[in-house]
């Protein structure tokens, strides 16, 4: 028998209303988390990750994945200061190694981290899940943040429906979408202001596709070499959603992105976070054959379900639910897995996590950042755990 996927959780922090001592609780022996009260391009020092290392270590779990290291806005724009973040970007990672934590979750989506319109979207059953309603992101990008060039990007029929779902809003609810599109970084309550956004988006005004995916493939030759020094597995997640919104590129959405990432600095270091969320909203990707193609390179999965709707909206759905044949990606995985040990690697037990949980039960009760409320994921990681047993001992050790 393989070894088990290695079971983690995500923790914001010790301002997380979500307690080490409950995630011990749920079975995760990792825990994902990063220092997010330090600003996004400044140096971790050894001191504040052992620090944190510690406090996990105290509460009888490992910090399994970093999630996230954030790429300053210079980096991925070009900037004058590129080479300056790069660099200590690259000292922040050294530091991790030193401290023993050498998985690294990223992203590279322009300004905005993963994005909704619903943070409390009710399910029959009356759980709370995130959605994206595609109207909904028309009507803010259109009427309210008046995007120079935003009619150009929708057709007359989607103008309409976002001036019909703009004119159903109370003035408290046109501003609750305003807040939820421009939330800021995880684990922060910051939130941008339209004037603010749209100095954002100004710098973005020459950069495509193309130009996003050069910057990508810059920063990554140019870490990559310190990272197999060190022993640092980068592993970039996809947009999420995955294709452009409010005018800004998205590179990290197919499987043909996914490859070009790959490609752009070759090394077993340089990998993917595999987020079944992210790449199952758009139907053309085939997530099963993409951990079949890609899967050497994974070196983080994040396993949630989304039910796909229509025009591009979706929602948050059980991890067993939803769009994604969980159970057909789960077979892969091990897969995979069983690849990697006949092969002789070591990294079999690859960190997985179940992400964007509903709010049900008690999870009302706190507050917590959306889509990480404690029972849901609780619910998601018993659910994956039990389908991981059953398809690997259909697969491995058939009775």
């Amino acid at each position: 028998m393989i070894s088990n996927l290695e079971q983690t959780f995500r923790w914001y922090g010790p301002n997380d209303a979500v307690t080490l001592a409950a995630i011990r609780q749920t079975g995760a022996t990792g825990i994902v988390n990063a220092l997010h009260h330090i600003p996004s391009g400044e140096v971790w020092s050894l001191d504040e990750i052992n620090q944190r290392k510690e406090m996990i270590k105290a509460a009888g779990m490992r910090w399994s994945v970093v999630e996230s290291v954030n790429i300053h806005e210079s980096i991925k724009t070009a900037g004058k200061q590129r080479d300056e973040f790069i660099e200590k970007y690259i000292v922040t990672l050294k530091n991790l190694s030193k401290a023993g934590i050498k998985t690294v979750c990223y992203n590279f989506m322009p300004v905005l981290d993963w994005t909704r319109t619903d943070l409390d979207f009710r399910l029959p059953n009356n759980a709370s899940a995130l959605r994206f309603d595609a109207a909904a992101l028309a009507a803010f990008d259109l009427y309210i943040l008046e995007r120079e060039g935003a009619h150009r990007d929708f057709s007359p029929e989607q103008r309409q429906k976002a001036k019909e779902f703009l004119n159903n809003l109370t003035h408290e609810e046109e501003q609750q979408l305003t807040s939820t599109m421009m939330a800021g970084l995880p684990g922060t309550s910051d939130v941008l202001t339209i004037a603010e956004f749209k100095e954002h988006l100004k710098k973005y005004k020459d950069i495509d596709a193309k130009a996003l995916k050069e910057n990508l493939a810059y920063f990554l030759k140019a870490i990559m070499p310190d990272c197999e020094d060190w022993g640092i597995k980068m592993c970039i997640h996809p947009d999420d959603p995955p294709f452009p919104i409010l005018g800004l590129p998205r590179v990290v959405s197919t499987e043909k992105d996914l490859t070009d990432v790959i490609n752009s600095a070759p090394s077993p270091n340089n990998g993917l976070t595999f987020c079944t969320g992210s790449l199952g909203a758009r139907g053309d990707n085939d997530l099963p054959g993409m951990i079949e193609r890609l899967g050497p390179h994974i070196h983080f999965l994040h396993l949630r379900n989304v039910q796909r709707e229509a025009n591009g909206s979706f929602y948050e759905a059980d991890h067993l639910g939803g769009s994604t044949d969980m159970y057909a990606v789960m077979k892969s995985v091990i897969l995979e897995q069983k690849r990697r040990a006949e092969t002789g690697r070591d990294d079999i037990a690859i960190p997985m996590r179940p992400d964007h949980g509903h709010k049900l039960l008690d999870d009302f009760n706190y507050n917590t950042f959306p889509g990480y409320s404690i029972i849901g994921r609780l619910k998601g990681l018993a659910e994956l755990r039990g389908l991981e047993i059953g398809v690997k001992r259909s697969i491995i050790n058939p009775q």
